[in-house]
């Protein structure tokens, strides 16, 4: 069966899940566990990429991110890549790291979002490698002990999980401890994994076909969420799915991608390749990065070599250039 697609938007909530290859471990020590933890530090503030729980286990890991200027699976990949690459060197090995592809939930927030979270950060104290609450407040590698108040950190996003808990910190705080001890009683639970019913009650067709009759069915192995956010999703990914089909059924190219900029703001399309500052550059490069990334499918670091830019460059770009045709109601095609 050939692989799904991932589905992701500016804004989306992902429960992401790491493995390694037939379990075997993918941190040995905490050398490796910092450098891993260093590198998503590096890696979601320039991307704008929000994190709100994360656990590191001996072979595995729970992250959940919301999207930011750049796909998801473009911050995986540079994670994953450059993480393997600095173990296998440290451990004298060659091969796979991680199992498969990482899994990526794409997750409904206001049902899921504190559930996650602590969901996450109990799983050192299930798989025991903390033995109580306590312990995990200073266990260093999970967002716990941060979301807790014992220590700092410039990448996790405490603030927007404690609202839900409250406008004051110190309140909040204690309200999210209550409700973390809570979920030890609870164990474990297995669905806020992904997966679903879709398979069992006959595919997407007979999930449409449910959808207003009141039943609530979840989503298959990418989404959590109940049918009426499974259907937007979906509805919401086809489009984007159809439209970078017709883009490249007529053979779009960068090349008619910068003539159409230039139309559209009315400058020559060197202006969109020109070095410098200038006002019509900066705007003409931005919409030519938005449309490059959003609707072409091209990577922020690709065009990064093409244009001269640095990735964080382009990435910045993109989310201009976004407001740039959101304003101005551009469309990279005539409909």
């Amino acid at each position: 069966m050939p692989r799904q697609a991932r589905i992701d938007a500016p804004g989306a909530l992902h429960h992401i899940i790491i493995r390694g290859i037939e379990r075997k471990r993918i941190f040995q020590d905490d050398l490796d566990r910092d450098d891993f933890l260093n590198r998503i530090g590096n890696i979601l503030p320039e991307s704008k990429t929000g994190c709100y729980a994360w656990a590191l286990l001996p072979n595995h890991t729970h992250i959940l991110l919301r999207t930011g200027l750049v796909s998801i699976a473009t911050i995986m990949r540079r994670l994953l890549t450059g993480y393997a690459r600095g173990y296998n060197r440290r451990h004298h090995r060659h091969g796979q790291l991680f199992q498969n592809r990482y899994k990526s939930i794409l997750c409904q927030e206001d049902a899921y979002l504190i559930e996650l979270v602590r969901y996450i950060h109990l799983n050192p104290l299930r798989a025991k490698v903390v033995k109580d609450l306590k312990e995990l407040e200073r266990y260093p590698y999970s967002g716990h002990r941060i979301m807790a108040g014992k220590e700092k950190s410039d990448w996790q996003d405490v603030g927007h999980v404690l609202g839900y808990f409250g406008p004051d910190f110190g309140i909040a705080r204690r309200r999210y401890k209550a409700y973390v001890k809570k979920g030890v009683e609870a164990g474990r639970r297995p669905e806020l994994t992904g997966g679903g019913l879709i398979r069992s009650v006959g595919g997407w067709t007979r999930v449409k076909e449910l959808a207003g009759t009141g039943i609530r069915l979840k989503g298959d192995e990418r989404i959590l969420g109940d049918s009426d956010f499974v259907l937007k999703t979906l509805d919401a990914s086809n489009e984007q799915f159809e439209r970078k089909f017709r883009l490249k059924s007529r053979g779009f190219t960068l090349s008619m991608l910068s003539k159409r900029v230039s139309e559209l703001l009315e400058v020559a399309p060197e202006r969109i390749y020109a070095s410098g500052k200038y006002p019509e550059n900066v705007r003409a490069r931005s919409l030519f990065c938005y449309w490059a990334v959003r609707e072409l499918g091209i990577s922020a670091t690709s065009l990064a070599r093409e244009l001269g830019l640095t990735q964080p460059a382009v990435s910045i770009s993109v989310k201009r250039g976004q407001a740039i045709a959101d304003e101005n109601g551009f469309q990279l095609l005539d409909e």
